[in-house]
Parts: C-alpha cells; sequence; structure tokens
C-alpha cells in the first residue's frame, strides 16, 4: 500500500504548543471568518436584505456594524430573487455598489457542479472574500433530510471554503416551533449546526416591528447578541452590542512585552515567570497557560513591534525567548 494513504501525519503536543498559531482570518472582524456559516430567520423578517447589504458592504470595505472588513470581491447567489427586485434593493441600500460585487440567480446543485462554479468564479476574480447563498435549500440535491445527507452538503461547502480560503454564508430558515435555544430552531437535522463554523439566528421582536436580534455562535467567535433595527433604506443597523468589554488581551500583549522589554531588551524565562513580570497583580488575565498562547497568535504582530519571540523546551520546562531590537 501507498504509505502516504495510509499513514497517519500527526504532530506531537509538545511540537503543537512550541508552533506559531496562526489565528482565524476573518472577513468581518470578530464576527465572520474565513469558513462555512449560516444565517437562519424566519420567512420575510429580512435576511435577504441583510445579506444584501452585507455583500455590498464587505466589497466596498466599509465597517459592518463599527467591525472592520477584509476587503475582496463578494458572490452573492440570490435563487429566489429576479435581477429586478436585486436592482430595486440596490438602489435602496446604497448610492453606488461597485464592481467587486456580482450577483447571480441561478446555479447547480451541491455536488452537481456548485462546488465547481464557485470555485471558477474565485479563480476568475481573484481575492474574492464572501459567497452568500441564498437559499441553502435552493442549492440542496433532492434527496430525504436525514442527518447523514445534511453533513454531507454542508461538509462539501465548508471543505470548498476552507480551500478557497474565503467565507461561505447560508441562508436559510428557522421553525415556527419555539424552542428555548433558539439554535434548536434551525431547519433540518442538527448536522447543519454541526458542520457549520458559525450559526447566526436573526428573530424578530414583534412581527412587522423592524426591530431583531442577532444571535451568534461559532468555533472562533464568542457568543454574542446584536440588537438591530432596519431603517427606513431597509438597513440593519445596529442598536446595541454583547459583546461590550471584548477580551482584548491578544491586541495588548504587543504593549505589554514592549513595555516590559524597555527595561532590559531580552528576557529568557518560563511562562510563570513572564506573567508575574507582565501582569503582576493579575489584573490583566495574563495567566502562565495564556501567555504561551498569546505569543505564538501574535508572532507577526511582535515582529513588527521589533520583537523575536521563540519558544521551546530545556530541561523539561517550557521557555520563553523574548528579544527586542530597541
Amino acid at each position: 500500500m501507498d504509505r502516504n494513504i495510509t499513514q497517519l501525519r500527526t504532530v506531537d503536543g509538545e511540537t503543537l504548543m512550541s508552533q506559531p498559531l496562526r489565528p482565524p482570518d476573518f472577513v468581518v472582524d470578530s464576527l465572520l471568518s474565513q469558513g462555512l456559516h449560516i444565517l437562519a430567520g424566519s420567512p420575510k423578517v429580512g435576511k435577504s436584505w441583510l445579506a444584501l447589504w452585507l455583500a455590498v458592504t464587505v466589497a466596498k470595505g466599509e465597517p459592518v456594524w463599527n467591525m472592520a472588513v477584509r476587503q475582496g470581491a463578494t458572490l452573492y447567489l440570490c435563487l429566489e430573487d429576479s435581477v429586478l427586485r436585486i436592482q430595486n434593493r440596490l438602489f435602496e441600500i446604497t448610492e453606488d455598489a461597485p464592481d467587486s460585487v456580482h450577483f447571480c440567480t441561478e446555479c447547480r446543485p451541491i455536488g452537481q457542479g456548485l462546488e465547481e462554479q464557485i470555485e471558477s468564479f474565485a479563480a476568475e476574480h481573484p481575492g474574492t472574500v464572501l459567497v452568500i447563498i441564498d437559499t441553502l435549500q435552493m442549492v440542496r440535491p433532492v434527496h430525504d433530510a436525514t442527518y447523514a445527507n445534511d453533513y454531507r452538503d454542508l461538509s462539501a461547502l465548508k471543505r470548498l471554503a476552507d480551500r478557497l480560503g474565503l467565507a461561505i454564508l447560508l441562508i436559510h430558515h428557522l421553525r415556527k416551533e419555539k424552542a428555548e435555544d433558539v439554535f434548536h430552531r434551525i431547519s433540518g437535522t442538527t448536522a447543519i449546526s454541526g458542520a457549520v463554523d458559525s450559526s447566526f439566528t436573526l428573530v424578530e421582536e414583534k412581527r412587522g416591528s423592524g426591530r431583531a436580534k442577532l444571535t451568534c455562535i461559532g468555533r472562533d467567535i464568542e457568543y454574542r447578541e446584536l440588537e438591530l433595527e432596519r431603517n427606513g433604506d431597509n438597513v440593519w443597523e445596529l442598536r446595541s452590542d454583547s459583546r461590550t468589554q471584548p477580551d482584548d488581551l491578544e491586541s495588548r500583549i504587543p504593549l505589554l512585552l514592549s513595555g516590559f522589554l524597555k527595561g532590559q531588551r531580552e528576557f529568557i524565562g518560563t511562562p510563570t515567570e513572564l506573567s508575574e513580570k507582565i501582569d503582576p497583580a493579575g489584573q490583566a488575565g495574563v495567566t502562565p497557560k495564556k501567555v504561551s498562547r498569546l505569543i505564538l497568535q501574535s508572532i507577526e504582530t511582535l515582529r513588527k513591534a521589533g520583537i523575536t519571540a521563540t519558544i521551546r523546551r530545556s530541561n523539561g520546562k517550557r521557555i520563553i525567548h523574548l528579544k527586542s531590537a530597541d
């Protein structure tokens, strides 16, 4: 047998905890990362308006509810709309749509050409960052709604998003039945929530009120609730965000280390010793367990700040070596 096929490629714990880690690439900072995501809501709640605005806003490179975006080409598969309807909606939400946002009203199903169509689009438009499929049901092959089928369909799109390095957002429906956990209302089996990287639900306070809650959960984002209100131009505006005190240690660690190294320019010691030096009172939350991860996730940022960082093991202990170029 071919060893390349039969042999598992493993990495040991010591090596893994000493390797620089690449943080998730976000299309919308702290909200929408590269990968597969689902936005579910009741019929006529305004999911398509939100999807259209998102596609245009990311293509323009403008902030989404005060969150920075990674500007690039976007593709909106508006499979339940006509070109005329999309044109009319564009005139409502923006004065000028860029040529980097693209629309299509028909495509092939999953496993029957859709993946190749998206890959071809991305090849023709380098820098594509976001593909929106409205709706998921329109690209599902005709088969029974079982866990295996749901997982197979979404896994195909998940692999595609990861391979192309972009975000795919699926627009989907919520069941009418109430549930204590809103994510249990997502139509289909639990495989749908399990296969995606993030799930978002858009639920109106009251039918026709124009006010809704966007509840967010995912592998690369923290749980949060965004209170939204739809304005006269059918744009969902942010009223409040439960993420009022984000954990910004990753952004502050370069500053903490820069200040610490000004007095000595070099440090060699254990994670415990370093955390005690830069956060002696424990107020910043830089614990020994966190400090190594924060450094490994910030290698490039630290390098730009003039700090080289390596982590290795010596005599059975984990050793952090920091050196400032200043």
